[in-house]
């Protein structure tokens, strides 16, 4: 009788073990919120993502952190605004911003899965850091294979200089193959080895960044991977970028049919999304603008949300999220410990989606001051503030989604409001920059 009281919490602690679900991220990059078959695009087959939303919940307001790679990474990493580790630009090369990275908190979404009994991987990029300190391993990650620059060459697996940039964990490593398949192929053996055990992977294909080097067809990117514009001579084209997002969703494809024939769909969280707004190739209708803005075109991005079981399949719901909400959420769906000082700014978005919860409405801030571009922005309840420059512009983001229609001297009372709002979150994320204290 006692062996029998002894063995029943240990049945316990096992069950409760094996219904933790596996986390499984997919990040794209570059990608426009208009793209996707799901998300209207007309010209681009994107079965398996498309898949996705069939099986599971669909944002049409999902923001990301920011309009560039560094700090929405940095949002979802910490969970936190990333204006307070100073994180606000995409990191330069690995010359110009060696000494620059998201600083170790101990406290990251993928250390806190690690401590929770999860093995995490990161396949794809990182851009967080170049130095070992600031790498993925350091920030909880047990596996790394990817690159640590803003863009590479698909082929080369070099950075905007040329330099080679690739890595396994900490190691630099020469792995011939088109940088999607790579990813892909690690991402399923990961998740073959570590079947048994609860696992997060993040799966940050560079798929569509620039250079625009589609599959099947190895070559050298002009200029070391500069962005070619439609200016430039025998520049890029929308084909050639139809076909490298393609390709990544076959990658998609492929990682759900192994959770499939390893049984371990239902028991999976499949979480998909963009970094932020598309380039010039890319379809961000019926936004306006693109990557670098403040305008929705430049931080509206698709998301989807799979979990059998636990959420809805072929819901769409209108409610506001961003980056690192994500955070947030598959924290709270692994159940892991979360430290009062780790002070996640999202919130856990499945007791919404599962209808346990109602919508709320949310205050959410953006910031950017790179590449010429001088702009902040609010978006509170439906309304939306952007300073473009000096220029306050007031919209109603639920009605007017182009923000073609200012309204700032119809409703000042609102416009003063969202100011308000604007300068005290400002003041907070400056405040903790400054003092450096995380």
């Amino acid at each position: 009788m006692k062996a029998f009281a002894l063995l029943v919490p240990m049945l316990l602690v096992t069950t409760a073990a094996a219904q933790r679900p596996n986390v499984v991220l997919i990040i794209t990059d570059d990608i426009g919120y208009g793209d996707l078959g799901s998300y209207g695009g007309p010209d681009i087959r994107t079965p398996n993502i498309d898949r996705l939303a069939r099986q599971g919940v669909r944002f049409t307001d999902f923001y990301a952190n920011a309009p560039l790679c560094t700090p929405t990474r940095a949002g979802l990493i910490s969970g936190r605004y990333q204006q307070r580790y100073n994180l606000e630009e995409a990191l330069k090369g690995a010359t110009a911003d060696s000494e620059k990275g998201l600083p170790v908190t101990g406290r990251s979404l993928p250390q806190l899965l690690r401590n929770g009994g999860y093995v995490t991987a990161l396949l794809g990029k990182w851009h967080l850091g170049y130095k070992p300190a600031f790498s993925p391993r350091a920030q909880g990650f047990d596996y790394f294979f990817g690159f640590k620059s803003g863009f590479t060459d698909y082929y080369q697996h070099t950075d905007g200089m040329g330099r080679p940039d690739w890595f396994e964990n900490d190691s630099p490593v020469t792995v011939p193959g088109y940088a999607t398949d790579l990813f892909t192929d690690r991402t399923l053996r990961f998740i073959r080895e570590h079947a048994a055990q609860p696992f997060f992977v993040e799966l940050a294909y560079n798929a569509a960044h620039w250079p625009y080097q589609p599959p099947d067809h190895p070559s050298v990117a002009r200029d070391h991977g500069r962005h070619l514009m439609p200016y430039d001579s025998a520049t890029s084209t929308r084909a050639d970028y139809v076909a490298i997002l393609e390709r990544a969703d076959q990658g998609v494809g492929q990682i759900m049919a192994l959770l499939d024939t390893l049984k371990l769909d239902r028991n999976t969280l499949v979480i998909f999304t963009n970094d932020n707004g598309g380039e010039w190739l890319s379809r961000n209708a019926p936004l306006f603008s693109r990557k670098w803005s403040l305008w929705e075109g430049g931080i509206r991005v698709p998301a989807i949300i799979r979990w059998p079981g636990h959420l809805p399949a072929g819901k769409v719901t209108p409610q506001v999220a961003i980056t690192m909400d994500l955070s947030a959420s598959i924290l709270a769906a692994a159940g892991v410990t979360v430290p009062p000082e780790t002070r996640l700014e999202g919130i856990d978005l499945i007791p919404i989606l599962s209808g346990k919860a109602p919508m709320v409405e949310r205050n959410l801030f953006w910031r950017i001051t790179a590449g010429g571009r001088d702009q902040r922005a609010v978006r509170s309840g439906d309304w939306k503030l952007i300073l473009d420059g000096t220029n306050p512009m007031l919209f109603d983001v639920r009605k007017d989604l182009g923000e073609r229609n200012e309204v700032a001297a119809a409703e000042p009372a609102v416009a003063a409001r969202l100011w308000r709002l604007l300068t005290d979150w400002q003041k907070s994320v400056d405040d903790e920059a400054k003092s450096g204290r995380h």
